[in-house]
């Protein structure tokens, strides 16, 4: 990417922002940077600068291999997210120039979906302690579970200060399904009906939710909701429930409605939806496509099959998205979202699984390529080593200067995928020869 190019994208990111927008997001990144500075963050400085520099020069090199290394560095920064709480949930995330301590507070949406990514790896490795960190996870969120069933939005508060959202709710279900299939508990089932029941409660006959909750801005419809669906149709599984099945097919076909001809899905961010993060686009995709792969609905694979193809013509060849997209998926940010990156990888791996096209196998082994050279793993910072970045550059408009938990979560998933098909891809090999 040559540094003119960068110029244009940020140019652009400008002109489609208000002024009151551009007003706050300057301002929130001015006093990152001013507390950079200081003498405390003198070790995260030459990180942020060092990333600067390779995202200026093009200087990312894609790692080939160290994969099940990487793996075990991701999963052990999410437990030492974990362990910076005082009460079992996982730390939103490290952002050193944001306070003293550099971690927040528990955050039970992502939480909730950590869960099952770290179930996996303790299965993968054999390692019950970590298992049981993923349990006392879900425990947690049983006590924070708000009386409605529903999950608040937001880094955890009193109840009292509490609201709910029901994209939160369907990813702490996605938790608590994870464990009760680990451990047959059936406090895990109680607190999965509260939820789902709250979920089919907040639809509406369209198959939108109406709870979108505080933290984000008050559109009718938020499409990423969409990856409520998947948890929904595994709790109906869980629970032999058809309501349960019939509504999460309900919201993934209002999600597809909202897919133009060329792929791009519109209502489906956060704060701007007529440039969506990559981010809120996986989180669409994913839902479309599980729901699609369990219910057997070629329609939602196809769906998915139409934004990855317009996707992967953006993807550069080390690797590289950019973190937003106009309806003609022109590029609308300059910096990449990481976690919408490892979550495309994801995707790809699954259609690949599915279909068997080698162009999605291929595509995401680029990306997770890319994003293990931006992985730190031999920092002192014990806030840095195995994290994920919110973009890259670091200080790129998402989570700028921080890692968030949920970019994580998602290496760590888009790596366990590669590493799985990488084996199986060898012993195919090994069986044949």
């Amino acid at each position: 990417m040559k540094i003119s190019d960068t110029h244009r994208i940020v140019v652009d990111t400008c002109l489609g922002l208000g002024l009151k927008e551009r007003y706050w997001e300057l301002r929130k990144t001015g006093t990152g940077f001013v507390r950079l500075l200081s003498v405390v963050n003198r070790r995260f400085a030459l990180i942020v600068v060092q990333d600067y520099i390779r995202f200026l020069l093009g200087g990312v090199r894609p790692v080939e291999g160290q994969t099940p290394d990487r793996v075990r560095a991701a999963a052990h920064w999410l437990l030492r997210a974990q362990s910076a709480t005082p009460d079992g949930g996982v730390s939103y995330g490290y952002f050193p120039c944001a306070g003293a301590r550099g971690w927040g507070a528990s955050y039970p949406e992502t939480t909730g979906y950590i869960i099952p990514s770290l179930l996996e790896f303790a299965q993968r490795e054999g390692d019950e302690e970590v298992r049981e960190h993923a349990l006392c996870m879900a425990r947690w969120e049983i006590k924070v579970q708000m009386a409605s069933g529903a999950v608040q939005g937001g880094p955890v508060c009193p109840p009292e200060q509490q609201t709910p959202a029901a994209f939160n709710t369907g990813m702490v279900l996605q938790g608590w399904s994870a464990a009760y299939r680990a451990t047959g508990d059936r406090a895990f089932l109680a607190a999965g009906r509260r939820a789902a029941d709250f979920l089919v409660r907040d639809l509406t006959p369209e198959g939108y939710f109406r709870t979108n909750g505080d933290f984000v801005t008050q559109d009718t419809i938020k499409t990423y909701n969409c990856l409520c669906a998947w948890p929904m149709y595994c709790f109906a599984q869980d629970v032999k429930d058809d309501c349960y099945q019939q509504a999460a097919i309900k919201i993934a076909e209002a999600a597809m409605r909202q897919q133009r001809p060329n792929g791009w899905i519109a209502n489906n961010c956060l704060s701007r939806p007529e440039a969506p993060l990559l981010h809120t686009i996986g989180y669409a995709l994913q839902g479309m496509l599980e729901v699609g792969v369990l219910c057997k609905r070629s329609d939602f694979i196809d769906a998915v099959e139409r934004s990855v193809g317009s996707l992967m013509c953006h993807l550069s060849k080390k690797g590289f998205l950019y973190g937003r997209y106009n309806d003609d998926w022109r590029p609308a940010s300059f910096s990449s979202c990481l976690t919408g990156s490892a979550q495309l990888a994801v995707v790809c791996y699954r259609l690949f699984e599915e279909t068997g096209t080698e162009k999605y196998k291929e595509a995401a082994n680029r990306v997770v390529n890319f994003l293990k050279a931006l992985q730190i793993v031999n920092s002192p910072l014990d806030g840095v080593n195995g994290a994920l970045a919110g973009s890259f550059p670091i200080c790129g408009s998402y989570m700028t200067l921080g890692y968030p938990n949920w970019a994580t979560k998602y290496l760590l998933d888009s790596l366990m995928l590669q590493d799985r098909l990488s084996t199986k891809g060898e012993s195919q090999l090994l069986s044949i020869g």
